[in-house]
C-alpha cells in the first residue's frame, strides 16, 4: 500500500504559529483599546474629584475624596454654568442639522447617480472640487449671510449654513451607484415615477449609508467649536460653552470634566445603536467609481 504523503497546510503555517499570530493580534487590539479608552476613563474619574484634587501635583486614578461637586455645579441655577442648557441646544442643533444634511445630500446624490441629464459630470466635479477649499474661507461670508437673516445668537445659525455638504453628496452618490439598475427598470415598467423610486425603493435600501452619513454629520455639528463661537452668545452649544468655564486665572476642571462626560453620552449611544449600519455603509460606499 502506498504510503500517504502529508500535505502542507495552506498558508505554509503550522497550528502553533497560527495561534501565536492570533494571540498577538488580540494583544495588539487590547493595547489599542486601552489607548483609546484611557482618556475617557480619566475624564469620567476626574469628574468625580474635588477641584483641588484635579490639580494635585501627584495625579491619582481614585478620587480622594469621591465628590459630585462638578455635577452639582452643573445643576445649580445660581451659578453661571448652564451646561444642561448648552447640552439641550447641542442636541437640537445636531439633530436638525443631521436631518437637513440627509435630505439635501440624498436627493442631490440620487440625481447625480441615477438620472441622466446634460452637464451631470461637470456639476458633480464642481461639487467635489469644493472639498479642497478650506472651510475657514467661508467663515466671514457665512457670518454676513446669517447676520442678514437675523440668525445671530440663534440655533438656526448652526443648523442651516452647513446643511448642504459636498461630502454628503459624494458619499451618498458612491452608495447609490452600487445599487442594481434592474430595481429602477422594474419600477418604471410598473408605472412608478422617479420620486416613488427614490422614496420607496432607493431610500429603504440605503439605511447603512444614511446611518453612516447621519452619524458623521451629527458628530461634526456636535463637536463644532469655531463657528458657534462666532454666532452664538447666550444660546451657546456645548463646545464653546465648556470653553467659557476656563478663565485666564482659574479653571474648574471638575465641572469641565463633568460637562465632557455629559457631552460624550449621546455620541456613544448613537454609535452603539448604529455601528452595524456604519460598518456596512463604509464597506459599500466605495465599491464603484
Amino acid at each position: 500500500m502506498a504510503q500517504a504523503v502529508a500535505r502542507p497546510r495552506r498558508g505554509g503555517g503550522t497550528p502553533g504559529s497560527s495561534k501565536l499570530v492570533r494571540y498577538l493580534s488580540y494583544a495588539a487590539l487590547l493595547v489599542l483599546t486601552a489607548v483609546y479608552v484611557a482618556p475617557f476613563v480619566w475624564m469620567a474619574i476626574t469628574s468625580f474629584k474635588t477641584n483641588p484634587d484635579t490639580t494635585a501635583s501627584v495625579p491619582t486614578w481614585i478620587p480622594q475624596p469621591f465628590s459630585t461637586e462638578g455635577y452639582d455645579a452643573i445643576r445649580d441655577p445660581a451659578l453661571d454654568t448652564p451646561v444642561l442648557k448648552w447640552f439641550v441646544n447641542s442636541v437640537i442643533a445636531a439633530v436638525f442639522h443631521t436631518l437637513l444634511v440627509l435630505a439635501t445630500a440624498s436627493t442631490a446624490a440620487y440625481a447625480l447617480a441615477r438620472l441622466e441629464f446634460r452637464g451631470k459630470r461637470i456639476i458633480f466635479g464642481l461639487i467635489v472640487a469644493t472639498l479642497f477649499i478650506p472651510p475657514i474661507i467661508f467663515l466671514i461670508p457665512n457670518y454676513l449671510i446669517v447676520d442678514t437673516f437675523g440668525w445671530i445668537d440663534s440655533l438656526m445659525a448652526v443648523i442651516i449654513p452647513t446643511a448642504a455638504t459636498a461630502f454628503g453628496v459624494f458619499f451618498m452618490r458612491q452608495f447609490f451607484i452600487t445599487l442594481p439598475d434592474e430595481l429602477e427598470e422594474a419600477a418604471l415598467l410598473d408605472g412608478a415615477n422617479h420620486w416613488h423610486i427614490f422614496s420607496r425603493i432607493i431610500m429603504p435600501l440605503s439605511k447603512p449609508a444614511l446611518a453612516t452619513l447621519g452619524i458623521l454629520s451629527f458628530l461634526t455639528n456636535w463637536n463644532d467649536f469655531l463657528w458657534p463661537l462666532f454666532v452664538l452668545v447666550e444660546n451657546r452649544t456645548l463646545p464653546p460653552g465648556l470653553a467659557v468655564l476656563q478663565s485666564a486665572n482659574t479653571t474648574n476642571y471638575a465641572i469641565i470634566m463633568a460637562g465632557g462626560v455629559i457631552a460624550s453620552i449621546p455620541v456613544l449611544i448613537l454609535f452603539i445603536l448604529a455601528q452595524r449600519y456604519v460598518i456596512e455603509g463604509v464597506a459599500r460606499s466605495g465599491l464603484k467609481g
